[in-house]
């Protein structure tokens, strides 16, 4: 009972630690990345889709994103939803191909998206610590059914700690490096 709880709770921080990854991301960098496009939707057929289920993303250089849709009505379509996206990019068609340059990101630019990084790592931390807290609270109530002793509680509670610890150790590392790619020019 005991290592089952604790390897779902290590299976939903490490769940945890991926969403920030995935979130972190979407945060832009002078660079362009395909994944930057990912949570865009478009209009398909009355339904909204990502963009790369509607067409192929590819990088055309270090600083331009290529979208070219599968079907020629789609282009104006991607295009408005990319313009409209909350990422302030400027796509411009040119025929079939639409063409998503990276503009140059401002010093005042960096440091507001520094700190969105920040807050994305402390909702993660918050979620490590509330998984670590639901975690404990188990078993608190396994001790008061009699289905651990307290020894066992305690040396589980001492193993939660330690993956908590890995875990905002893990998050640490992944902001500190999203902001030194943030910073630099």
């Amino acid at each position: 009972m005991i290592s089952e709880l604790k390897n779902t709770t290590e299976q939903k921080m490490h769940k945890s630690i991926e969403a920030l990854k995935a979130d972190l991301a979407k945060v832009r960098t002078g660079r362009a990345h395909t994944g930057l496009l990912d949570h865009v939707m478009v209009e398909y057929y009355g339904s909204m889709v990502p963009v790369n289920q509607v067409a192929n993303v590819t990088l055309i250089d270090a600083r331009t994103i290529g979208v070219q849709p599968w079907e020629k009505n789609m282009v104006s379509k991607v295009e408005k939803a990319i313009r409209d996206c909350d990422l302030g990019l400027n796509p411009a068609a040119q025929g079939e191909l639409i063409r998503v340059p990276m503009p140059a990101l401002t010093e005042e630019r960096r440091r507001d998206l520094t700190k969105v990084v920040r807050q994305e790592g402390e909702g993660a931390k918050v979620a490590v610590r509330n998984l670590r807290r639901d975690a404990n609270q188990q078993l608190k109530d396994a001790v008061k059914e009699k289905l651990i002793s307290e020894d066992d509680e305690r040396r589980a509670e001492d193993d939660i700690q330690k993956l908590t610890d890995r875990a905002v150790a893990e998050i640490d590392k992944l902001l500190a490096q999203k902001e030194q790619e943030l910073m630099q020019i």
